[in-house]
C-alpha cells in the first residue's frame, strides 16, 4: 500500500546578503514541524524554470528522504535584486547565503550544495569561502577553481560557447533589468538569432558580434565579460582564497561526461581535491553538457549507461541522495576504506567499473607514431600510426584557409540546445585537403585507453602565428569514424601561456592536451588520429597573421607542415589500460 507523502513549497523566499541585497528561492521541504538538512543550489538560469533549476535532479524525492532543498537565483538575476557580476559575486552571497539556510527554523544547521555548468561554480566559490555550515558538495560538469580559463583553451577562445552562452543565457532577462525600450521587440530579435546563431558565428571581427550590437544595453556587459581580461581579476580573487592548498578541502562528489565542455576541469578538481581525508568521489558517464542520457550525438551506448538507470540501479538523484545521506545524516569523517571512490563508463565494451583512482595508477603511457608518404591529407590510406618509432624522415603538407576553416563535428561542444556535440562519424572531415589522418592497422587484440592523452607534434608554418588541432577517433569495421578526444594549441602560446616570439618557418615542438576519455577500440577496429588547423566555430580561427578575429578581418593562407620521423617523431600519447 503507497503511503501519501507531502513536501511543502514556498516561493519566492527573501535571504539578505551582508550589504542589504535580498535574493530569492524557492524551497521544497518535508511537512511537518522536523528540522532536517539543507541542499542548496544558487543558478543565473531562473529557478522556475524546471529544466534549469534542477534538470537532472529531482527536488521532490530529496525532500521526501528528508532535505530542505533551496533552489535560489543568484544576484541580478529574475527576482533577485542586485546588479549580475558573473562568478565573482558567488564567493560573499555564496557564504551569505549558506549560512542564512542553515539557520531557517526548520534546518539542523548543516548544509550541502549540488549543481551543474554555473552553480557548480557556486559551489566552489562558496566553498572557499568556508562558511561553517557548508559540509559537503555536489558539484557537476563546471569549472575548475585554479584555473583561468572560461571561455578559452591554451589561449584560444571558445568561441561559439561564448556567443551562445551570451545570447541564450544572459540577454533575456539581462535586458529585461536594464530597461530596454520595446522589449518584446528585442525578444524577438534575439530568438532570431539564436534561430540563426550557426551562421552568425562566422561574423569577424567578433567584438562586434552583431547579435550583441543590435542591442546597445547588452554591449557593455559582452565588453567587460568577453572582451576584456576579465578572468584576470577572477583568478585574483581565487587565488587569494586559495592561498598555499587547493582551497576546498570539503566532501565533494564530481560528476563529469566524456563529451562534456567541461571534462578537464571537472577531473581536476577530483585531482586536487583528493587529500588524506578520503573524502572525494567521481562519476564519468558517456554524457555531454548538461544531457546524462544513453544516447549521445550519433552513438548509443545501452540503457544502462544513462543517469536515469545507471548500471540499471541508480539515477543521479539517489547519487545525490546517497551521498549526502553519507555525510549530512551519519557523522562520518572519511569514505569507507573498501568503497571505491572513481566510477567510470568505458565506451566501446559500454560497461561501468570501479576504480580506487583517477588516472588509474596501473596506466601504460604508450606512444603511437605517425608516418606517411607524404599524402595524408589526400588518401587516408597513406597516413599511418605506427607502436615503433619510424627511423625515415617524411612531411604532411596542407593548406589552411582561415576563410574555409574545418567545421566542427561532434566532441566536448557547448553549442545552441547542445547542438553538434558527442561522437560523430568524422569521415567527411577527412575528405578535407586542410585534414592530415593516420590510422593504425585494424586490431587483432583489444586496447583500452583510459586517462589522460597528449600529443607531441613537430610542424612548420610559413605564418607568423597558426593553430594546430589534434583529435582522436575509433574507426569501426564499417569505416565509420567516431570523434573521442581533441585538443588545440596555438603557436604564440606554445610554451604553456607565455606569449612566444612569431614563427619564422622553423620546426617546432607543440604539445596538444587532448584531455581524457575512455574507450575500448575493439578487435578489427584501428585507432585514428586527424591534424588540422581549425575546429570552427568551437574554437575561434586563426587569421595567420599574429592578431586574431576578434579585432580584425585580415587574414591570409598558410602553409603548413607536419614532420615524422626519428628526429621530428610527431606522436600520441596513450593511456593504456594492461589486460
Amino acid at each position: 500500500m503507497v503511503t501519501t507523502q507531502q513536501v511543502i513549497i514556498d516561493r519566492e523566499v527573501p535571504s539578505k546578503m551582508r550589504d542589504g541585497v535580498t535574493l530569492y528561492a524557492n524551497i521544497y521541504r518535508p511537512s511537518g514541524d522536523g528540522i532536517y538538512p539543507v541542499v542548496l543550489t544558487r543558478l543565473p538560469y531562473n529557478k522556475n524554470l524546471p529544466d534549469f533549476s534542477h534538470r537532472y535532479i529531482d527536488p521532490i524525492r530529496i525532500a521526501l528522504s528528508g532535505y530542505v532543498v533551496i533552489i535560489q537565483d543568484v544576484r541580478g538575476r529574475f527576482a533577485s535584486e542586485g546588479e549580475f557580476a558573473p562568478f565573482i559575486q558567488e564567493f560573499e552571497d555564496g557564504y551569505d547565503t549558506v549560512e542564512w539556510a542553515a539557520k531557517l527554523p526548520y534546518s539542523n544547521g548543516k548544509v550541502g550544495m549540488f549543481g551543474l555548468s554555473y552553480y557548480g561554480f557556486t559551489q566552489l566559490y562558496a566553498a572557499l569561502e568556508r562558511p561553517p555550515s557548508l559540509k559537503v558538495l555536489f558539484p557537476a560538469m563546471t569549472g575548475n577553481v585554479a584555473e583561468r580559463d572560461m571561455f578559452s583553451r591554451n589561449g584560444v577562445v571558445e568561441l561559439a560557447s561564448a556567443q551562445t552562452w551570451m545570447l541564450d543565457s544572459i540577454s533575456y532577462d539581462y535586458l529585461k533589468r536594464v530597461g530596454t525600450e520595446n522589449y518584446e521587440a528585442a525578444m524577438k530579435e534575439i530568438a532570431y538569432d539564436l534561430d540563426h546563431i550557426e551562421e552568425s558565428h562566422k561574423a569577424v571581427p567578433f567584438n562586434n558580434w552583431p547579435p550583441i550590437q543590435k542591442h546597445p544595453e547588452l554591449v557593455p556587459f559582452f565588453e567587460k565579460y568577453f572582451l576584456s581580461d576579465f578572468q584576470k581579476e577572477l583568478q585574483k580573487e581565487t587565488k587569494k582564497r586559495l592561498g598555499t592548498s587547493n582551497g576546498v578541502q570539503i566532501p565533494a562528489y564530481h560528476l563529469a561526461g566524456w563529451y562534456d565542455s567541461h571534462l578537464a576541469p571537472t577531473l581536476k578538481n577530483f585531482e586536487d581535491m583528493q587529500n588524506p581525508h578520503h573524502n572525494q568521489k567521481l562519476i564519468v558517464g558517456p554524457w555531454s553538457h548538461g544531457y546524462v542520457d544513453s544516447d549521445i550525438g550519433e552513438r548509443a551506448f545501452g540503457s544502462y549507461a544513462s543517469g536515469h538507470a545507471i548500471e540499471g540501479k541508480d539515477d543521479i538523484t539517489s547519487l545525490h541522495i546517497d551521498w549526502f545521506n553519507y555525510w549530512l545524516k551519519e557523522e562520518h569523517t572519511s569514505i569507507h576504506e573498501s568503497e571505491d571512490p572513481v566510477k567510470l563508463f568505458v565506451m566501446g565494451t559500454n560497461e561501468w567499473r570501479s576504480e580506487k583512482e583517477w588516472p588509474l595508477k596501473r596506466t601504460e603511457y604508450t606512444p603511437l607514431y605517425t608516418e606517411s608518404d607524404g599524402l595524408a591529407n589526400t588518401d587516408n590510406s597513406a597516413g599511418r600510426l605506427t607502436w615503433t618509432k619510424p627511423a625515415q624522415a617524411s612531411e604532411d603538407q596542407y593548406v589552411h584557409d582561415p576563410e574555409n576553416p574545418v567545421p566542427s563535428r561532434g566532441g566536448g561542444t557547448l553549442f545552441y540546445k547542445g547542438r553538434n556535440s558527442g561522437p560523430r562519424d568524422q569521415r567527411e572531415i577527412e575528405t578535407r585537403s586542410d585534414v592530415a589522418v593516420y590510422t593504425t592497422t585494424p586490431l587483432s587484440e583489444p586496447v583500452e585507453v583510459t586517462g589522460w592523452i597528449t600529443m607531441k607534434l613537430w610542424a612548420s608554418s610559413d605564418a607568423v602565428d597558426t593553430d594546430f588541432t589534434a583529435k582522436l577517433v575509433d574507426v569501426l569495421p564499417d569505416g565509420t569514424a567516431y570523434n573521442l578526444a581533441d585538443g588545440i594549441v596555438r603557436a604564440k602560446y606554445r610554451q604553456k601561456g607565455i606569449e612566444s616570439v612569431p614563427l619564422a618557418g622553423e620546426v617546432v615542438g607543440y604539445e596538444i592536451d587532448l584531455w581524457a576519455t575512455s574507450n575500448v577500440f575493439l578487435p578489427g577496429h584501428a585507432i585514428r588520429l586527424e591534424i588540422a588547423s581549425s575546429n570552427f566555430p568551437r574554437y575561434e580561427v586563426n587569421p595567420n597573421t599574429g592578431n586574431t578575429t576578434k579585432d580584425t578581418v585580415e587574414m591570409v593562407k598558410a602553409n603548413q607542415v607536419i614532420h615524422h620521423g626519428a628526429q621530428y617523431p610527431t606522436h600520441i600519447v596513450l593511456p593504456v589500460i594492461p589486460k
